[in-house]
C-alpha cells in the first residue's frame, strides 16, 4: 500500500519503487528517477538537462519539439493511468513532468553550459514556486493532465524569460557571452 500525504491542499502519493514494475510507473517516474532520496523533481530535471545534453542538444528545433510532445503525450497517459490507479491528484515520484519542462526550456537556448545551468535553476525556481498562471494550473488542472500542464508552463515561462534575456544581452554588444 502506498502512504499518502497531503500538502497545500493536493494529496499526494508517496509510491514504494514495488510498483516500478508497473511499466506506467516505470515511466511516469522517468525510469526510477522519482524515486531517488529528496528532491525528486530536481533529480528528474537533472536527468532532464544531462540527456539534453547527450542526446538531443545537436538535433535540430523541429526534432526537438517533436520529442518533447511525444513526451508530453506519452506522460499524461502514463500520469493519468498513476493518478486513477492509484486515486491521487499527483505524486512527487512522478517527474516525467520535469523532464517536459526543462526540455522546453532549454529548446528555446543556445547551447552553452552556463545557460543551461541557468535554464535548469530558473526552471525549478518556477516549478518549486509556482507563481501566478503556474500556481493555478498546479490547482485547478486534475490528472494526467494536472500532473504536466504546470511544468510545461513553468518550462515556458523560464525559456522565454532566458530567450529574451540572450536577445537583449546579444543586442547590446556581448555575443562573447552566448557563445
Amino acid at each position: 500500500m502506498a502512504n499518502e500525504r497531503t500538502w497545500g491542499g493536493t494529496t499526494t502519493l508517496m509510491l514504494d519503487a514495488k510498483y516500478l514494475r508497473d511499466p506506467a510507473v516505470l515511466t511516469a517516474s522517468g525510469f526510477g528517477l522519482g524515486f531517488l532520496p529528496r528532491a525528486p523533481g530536481t533529480w528528474g530535471s537533472a536527468a532532464a538537462l544531462l540527456v539534453w545534453w547527450l542526446a538531443l542538444v545537436h538535433l535540430s528545433v523541429f526534432w526537438q519539439v517533436a520529442i518533447c510532445v511525444a513526451c508530453f503525450g506519452v506522460g499524461w497517459w502514463c500520469s493519468a493511468i498513476v493518478c486513477r490507479r492509484f486515486a491521487v491528484d499527483d505524486a512527487p515520484q512522478i517527474v516525467v513532468d520535469e523532464v517536459v519542462g526543462m526540455w522546453l526550456t532549454l529548446i528555446m537556448l543556445p547551447s552553452t553550459w552556463w545557460l543551461s545551468l541557468l535554464a535548469f535553476v530558473m526552471f525549478r525556481w518556477l516549478d518549486i514556486v509556482k507563481p501566478g498562471p503556474i500556481g493555478w494550473l498546479d490547482r485547478e488542472v486534475k490528472g494526467g493532465l494536472g500532473v504536466m500542464v504546470d511544468d510545461v508552463a513553468a518550462g515556458l515561462v523560464a525559456g522565454i524569460v532566458l530567450y529574451f534575456s540572450v536577445w537583449a544581452l546579444t543586442a547590446a554588444g556581448f555575443t562573447q557571452l552566448i557563445r
